[in-house]
């Protein structure tokens, strides 16, 4: 029988769950963070969106279809949202060790330890997410007394990811180029999920993907996209003043997640930090004006003040449960942008729609 390393979760209040390690036996500590999505576990930890937190999955049972094969095509891998596990722990309730799907090549326990991440099941993570839910988002910490070979870690101190520029971080480090369209799409790299790039190609454009900080409006494009990321927007006054810049060519604008808060920042908008954020595949919108609503993929920490967007701006969505902001448009323009993620890797493809008329627009 495998034997199992005990191991804690410390929160920043003092309060301590013990649990059991079945991912690598490091400490680590982050932003403890919940998701309520029931499946989409290999695309969730390799969501840029979680770097420097500790995810929390209150679906009870994980890691029973296994995690998928790193393969790729045309550079982009076919099942992860980057190359690699971006969030600093992960914590489950039970640990489903036997795995059956038809294209899992490996546990998830294994994955997590080839990707050097610590992984804590056994915990009661229905009272952790009550604690997080009545006293937001707090700082956590993962400590193992010793490993297998009897090495005693030091103790861990509390990393709080909102101090530090996670974007430049996770961003690319050089443009990069996908598709064979005719038209050209630059994609700003604030920490974007793979599945941005499928879908934009799927709809027959060029990307070419490039730094957070990059000055993209010194080459000719068609079209522009501003993904989804991790952090505080605050630290991206670099690629705001790149947007701002952009709105002068009038070209076609679209902003995803984070790219929703700066796209807004670049309109006269300010953004605020969340309770306890938005990570869940079920979170309903609704279009501001009708009744018509969406059930949508999110994962983000920071939402819109939209009261203070410009008078040419106008909010385009609205969060059901909270009434946060979920997207703003220009009153005349083709800018646009929304707070979830239409892409959903993994997630409902309900609002898949956004790339199909933004590739409508950028061709016109």
């Amino acid at each position: 029988m495998q034997r199992v390393l005990p191991v804690r979760l410390i929160l920043e209040n003092g309060i301590v769950f013990q649990g059991q390690s079945f991912g690598a036996e490091r400490p680590s500590s982050g932003e403890v963070v919940f998701s309520t999505a029931m499946a989409g576990y290999p695309e969730s930890l390799t969501d840029p969106s979680f770097k420097g937190q500790i995810l929390l999955l209150t679906y009870p049972i994980i890691g029973n279809y296994g995690v998928p094969a790193n393969s790729e095509t045309n550079g982009v891998s076919d099942f992860f949202e980057s190359k690699r596990i971006h969030v600093s722990g992960l914590i489950v309730q039970d640990y489903s060790a036997q795995y059956s799907h038809w294209n899992a090549v490996e546990s998830l326990g294994s994955w997590l330890k080839e990707e050097n991440v610590p992984g804590i099941f056994g915990i009661d993570t229905r009272k952790l997410t009550k604690i997080i839910r009545e006293n937001g988002s707090m700082l956590g910490k993962i400590e193992i007394d010793k490993n297998e070979e009897g090495y005693a870690y030091n103790k861990e101190e509390f990393y709080d990811p909102d101090k530090y520029n996670l974007v430049s971080e996770v961003s690319c480090k050089e443009v990069i180029e996908y598709g064979e369209g005719d038209k050209k799409v630059v994609l700003v790299d604030c920490g974007t999920k793979l599945n941005i790039i499928r879908e934009l190609v799927r709809e027959g454009l060029k990307v070419v993907r490039v730094p957070w900080d990059y000055d993209f409006n010194t080459i000719d494009y068609d079209g522009l996209v501003i993904s989804n990321g991790p952090g505080n927007p605050e630290y991206c006054n670099i690629t705001v003043d790149n947007i701002r810049d952009a709105m002068n060519k009038e070209r076609p604008i679209f902003g995803i997640c984070m790219g929703n808060q700066l796209l807004a920042k670049a309109a006269g908008a300010s953004t605020f930090k969340l309770r306890y954020g938005h990570r869940s595949h079920n979170q309903p919108v609704r279009r501001v004006g009708s009744n018509k609503c969406y059930i949508t993929s999110q994962n983000h920490g920071y939402a819109v003040d939209e009261s203070l967007l410009g008078s040419e701006w106008e909010p385009w969505f609205i969060n059901m449960n909270d009434g946060t902001n979920e997207g703003i448009r220009h009153k005349t323009k083709p800018f646009h942008s929304v707070q979830f993620h239409p892409e959903a890797a993994g997630g409902p493809t309900d609002t898949r729609f956004f790339f199909e008329d933004f590739a409508k627009i950028v061709k016109s």
